[in-house]
C-alpha cells in the first residue's frame, strides 16, 4: 500500500529584518490511506507551520510534499483544513454555511447537495439546518463545520486544534463523536494537538516534534487492542497510560 501523504526532508524558516528563524529542521513521515496521525510538541515548535505547508499555504524551502503523485499547492479541494475556530458566519443558516465553500468553488450541483443533505442527517444537523450558528452549541458548530468540509470530499483532512475552545467534557464528547465520522468517513487525516491524552485516543499513530527548529523525535504506533475502538473507550485500555507516560517523557527530556 503506498503512503497517501509523502513529506520528505522538509525544512522552513521565517525571515525578518532581525533575521533568520529556523522553525522546521528535516522533517520526513509518511501517511498511509485511512490513517489518523496526530502531531504533539512544545507550544512554539512548529505544529501548525508543518500543516500549513502540507495545505498548500506555505512552501518549504528544502524537501517536497506530496499528496498521492501530485506536490501540494494552495487552494486544492485536495485537503480539508478544520480550524480551532469554526469561523462560520452568523448571517447564514448552519445549511448555507455548510454549502460555503462549494458556492466557492461554484460546485453546487445535484450530486453535491445529495451529498451535503446526506451528512445532514448522518451527523444530526439536519433538524438544525435553518438554526444560526449563534443558537448551536460549541460542539454542534465544531461538527457543523467538520460537515462544511467533508461536503467538499477533500483527500486529507487536517485539524489544528478544532476542540482546544470547548470545555473539557464538550471537547471530549465532540472529540469521540469526530474521531468516529472520520472513521467511518475513511478520511486519513492529522490532528495537531496539545493534549497527550487526545493525540493518543485519537490516533494510529503519534509523531513527536522537539522543540523549535522542530525535527521528528519519534513516531509512535499506538495499538490500544480494544474492541471497537473509538477516542472515548481508549482512554480506558490497558496500554493507554504506558502511551502517556512514553510521550509525555519524549516532550519532557529537553524541556
Amino acid at each position: 500500500m503506498n503512503p497517501v501523504l509523502k513529506v520528505r526532508d522538509v525544512c522552513l524558516s521565517y525571515h525578518t529584518l532581525s533575521g533568520e528563524t529556523p522553525a522546521l529542521s528535516h522533517i520526513s513521515f509518511d501517511l498511509m490511506p485511512g490513517e489518523f496521525l496526530s502531531i504533539v510538541g512544545p507550544s512554539g515548535c512548529g505544529k501548525s507551520t508543518l500543516l500549513n505547508l502540507i495545505a498548500g499555504l506555505l512552501t518549504p524551502e528544502h524537501g517536497s510534499i506530496t499528496l498521492g503523485d501530485r506536490p501540494v499547492s494552495s487552494g486544492s479541494a485536495a485537503v480539508g483544513y478544520m480550524l480551532q475556530k469554526d469561523h462560520l458566519l452568523e448571517w447564514r443558516s448552519i445549511y448555507k454555511n455548510i454549502l460555503l465553500g462549494l458556492e466557492i468553488r461554484k460546485e453546487l450541483t445535484p450530486e453535491k447537495l445529495a451529498h451535503a443533505e446526506a451528512l445532514l442527517q448522518t451527523y444530526g444537523l439536519d433538524r438544525f439546518r435553518d438554526a444560526r450558528p449563534s443558537q448551536l452549541s460549541g460542539g454542534m458548530r465544531q461538527r457543523a463545520a467538520l460537515i462544511r468540509t467533508l461536503v467538499l470530499e477533500p483527500e486529507l483532512l487536517l485539524l489544528d486544534e478544532p476542540f482546544s475552545a470547548l470545555d473539557y467534557q464538550t471537547r471530549l464528547n465532540v472529540s469521540d463523536d469526530i474521531g468516529k465520522i472520520l472513521k467511518s468517513s475513511g478520511k486519513p487525516a492529522i490532528l495537531v494537538t496539545h493534549d497527550i491524552s487526545e493525540a493518543i485516543s485519537m490516533a494510529d499513530r503519534v509523531l513527536i516534534l522537539s522543540a523549535r527548529p522542530a525535527t521528528v523525535r519519534k513516531i509512535i504506533d499506538i495499538d490500544l487492542d480494544i474492541s471497537d475502538r473509538t477516542p472515548l473507550s481508549s482512554r480506558n485500555a490497558p496500554d493507554f497510560k504506558k502511551y502517556f507516560n512514553i510521550i509525555w517523557k519524549e516532550l519532557n527530556e529537553n524541556a
